[in-house]
């Protein structure tokens, strides 16, 4: 029998609070890294929802004005001018269809505005971890 030394191979317990000071730094660097990359998505699909927001505003501004010219006119039709009201007419009809489109496209850009779902659930999940909890 010998009586040789025996080698314990388990870290310290300050090498382990490190690795674990290291390791919670480093998911939490993670985790805001992913919060960023979701939150910039949801901002470039607001922006473009509000820019077309404002050109469906101002398209709806020139069909008011030109339903203003056309009223105009059919108020003061003598009866040979009826196909340049008609044209006003039409004019004003496709300027609300190109609002309402840009509304609509606008609306569904805005919908998909949301939350870094993914970054606040993983979020919620480290105090678990942190217990040793799955």
């Amino acid at each position: 029998m010998t009586n040789a030394p025996i080698k314990d191979d388990d870290p310290t317990l300050g090498k382990l609070v490190m690795d674990a000071q290291r390791d919670i730094s480093s998911l939490i660097s993670q985790e805001i890294q992913l919060a960023k990359s979701e939150i910039k998505v949801s901002v470039k699909h607001g922006g473009v929802g509000v820019g077309l927001f404002a050109g469906a505003a101002f398209i709806g501004l020139l069909a008011i004005i030109m339903l203003s010219v056309a009223f105009a006119y059919f108020l003061n039709w003598n009866g040979d001018g009826l196909d340049l009201h008609w044209a006003f007419t039409v004019v004003f009809l496709v300027y609300v269809l190109i609002a309402a489109l840009l509304a609509y496209i606008g609306l569904r850009q805005v919908k998909k505005v949301k939350a870094p779902e993914r970054a606040i659930e993983q979020g919620r999940q480290i105090p678990q971890a942190l217990k040793g909890r799955p």
